[in-house]
């Protein structure tokens, strides 16, 4: 019996240390830390490597980002202080890179592809920690608020 009760303790701990990480923010995918040196330099070998080509070696974007092209669909924006990725919380951030534009907002058609089977949600975290630590503190201290009180 004091076997069981044991048991049940220990399985009612780990299920409530679960739910206070996933309450308090925390996900498989791991956190997006700007201030983490490794993360950063991991980020921006990825980025380089499969962002770079469409959002610009320093981030700055295509050409007339803001017009949409005679297909309809946008070019790749910047993602420095001048476009709008600051806009977005982390998670929004993280889910339309790893699912594409199309697969957060069905029928959208979007030249931005879905990294997900091509990075995993630890390189994708990465990735958006390089971008971050881009931004001055003024538009990181406005995107870190947006995504403390965003989904």
């Amino acid at each position: 019996m004091r076997r069981h009760v044991a048991i049940l303790t220990t399985l009612v701990a780990l299920a409530a240390g679960a739910a206070a990480l996933g309450w308090f923010g925390f996900s498989s995918r791991g956190a997006i830390d700007p201030d983490d040196p490794a993360q950063g330099a991991l980020g921006r070998e990825i980025y380089a490597a499969h962002c770079a080509s469409c959002h610009g070696a320093n981030l700055e974007g295509q050409p007339d980002w803001r017009e949409r092209r005679p297909d309809g669909r946008l070019p790749a924006p910047p993602h420095d202080a001048s476009g709008h990725t600051w806009h977005h919380a982390d998670q929004q951030l993280f889910e339309l890179t790893k699912k594409g534009l199309s697969g957060v907002v069905p029928g959208y058609q979007s030249d931005m592809p879905a990294f997900e089977g091509t990075l995993t949600d630890e390189q994708i975290a990465a990735v958006l920690a390089f971008i971050k630590s881009t931004w001055p503190p003024d538009i990181r201290a406005r995107q870190d608020a947006r995504s403390r009180t965003q989904p």
